[in-house]
């Protein structure tokens, strides 16, 4: 086995957007007086091997489509070089579903096991969270090749990764913790963004038509900008809609971070030169949601 090329395929960079939505959630429910370990846990596991399970279908994805092609620009994908074959990711495809599945379906029984409602409508979520997944671009018509993976992003990393979280730990739910989740959810589709302004020409030769393919690169920085911009004053007011104390403004403390990746989308023009900005943006996202979260922790 080689496990080098199954860790590039797990692309492990992008699990700090994962982590993001898990401890956004808990950060707002623990600021409401509600917390449990295990939920955090289990929430923690599911959603990265949600992560995994959707970084593996699109690597194996690209490839049957035709955007995993000698003319991308960006990192080699391990299907694309035969480091994997085809076969062996449609194994670990099916693997990891299952594996999301089983804890999942745990989570679920922990939190609503005297709530048969709100387990199967959770069950729903998580059953559609495992198909959007692996039909991104990996399906028969994957939504990923007709623009359609930015709005994926923004309601799986953002309104329901957050606000599923939330319910989870609190049993009800508070409507002010849309605009910190709308935050998450834009960052992500602002990582994602940044992804597809770096493949808009071999994306465009294999016919995905993702939004910078849709816009052109110049309005694809605009709208990445408009995607930092929103998400940052999302929180901002949910901060003054929810103000206590100078200490819930710690978060600002990342925007310079959020600035330098708008700034380097402006000014990079290769793929080489983009790719890095993937990582900074995610983990500048992660850093984003921590200092948030202390910051509203301690303002109680």
């Amino acid at each position: 086995m080689n496990i080098k090329a199954w860790i590039e395929a797990f692309r492990l960079r992008t699990l700090p957007l994962s982590l993001s939505c898990i401890l956004m959630g808990t950060f707002l429910a623990s600021g409401d007086g509600f917390f449990r370990l295990d939920i955090f846990l289990l929430s923690t596991s599911t959603t990265i091997l949600l992560q995994v399970l959707s970084n593996l279908a699109n690597d194996y994805g690209d490839s049957i489509h035709g955007a995993d092609s000698n003319h991308r620009e960006g990192p080699a994908r391990a299907v694309q070089t035969g480091a994997i074959t085809k076969s062996q990711m449609k194994k670990a495809i099916i693997l990891f579903s299952v594996l999301a599945l089983i804890t999942g379906c745990l989570l679920l029984f922990i939190t609503f096991r005297d709530r048969l409602l709100y387990l199967l409508l959770f069950l729903a979520m998580g059953l559609l969270a495992i198909f959007a997944a692996i039909n991104y671009t990996a399906g028969k018509k994957p939504y990923g090749y007709k623009g359609l993976g930015d709005l994926a992003v923004f309601i799986f990393f953002g309104l329901v990764g957050v606000g599923g979280v939330y319910f989870l730990q609190a049993g009800v739910y508070n409507f002010f913790i849309l605009l910190p989740a709308a935050s998450c959810g834009l960052f992500a589709t602002g990582v994602l963004n940044v992804n597809n302004i770096r493949d808009i020409e071999s994306d465009k030769l294999a016919g995905k038509i993702s939004i910078p393919v849709r816009l052109g690169r110049e309005r694809a920085i605009f709208y990445h900008w408009a995607l930092l911009t929103i998400g940052y004053s999302a929180s901002c007011l949910f901060v003054l809609l929810n103000y206590h104390s100078l200490w819930q403004w710690l978060f600002l403390i990342t925007l310079p971070l959020f600035v330098l990746n708008a700034r380097a989308v402006y000014t990079k023009k290769t793929a080489i030169e983009i790719d890095p900005y993937l990582k900074q943006l995610s983990i500048a996202t992660l850093l984003f949601v921590i200092s948030f979260g202390v910051g509203l922790l301690l303002a109680y």
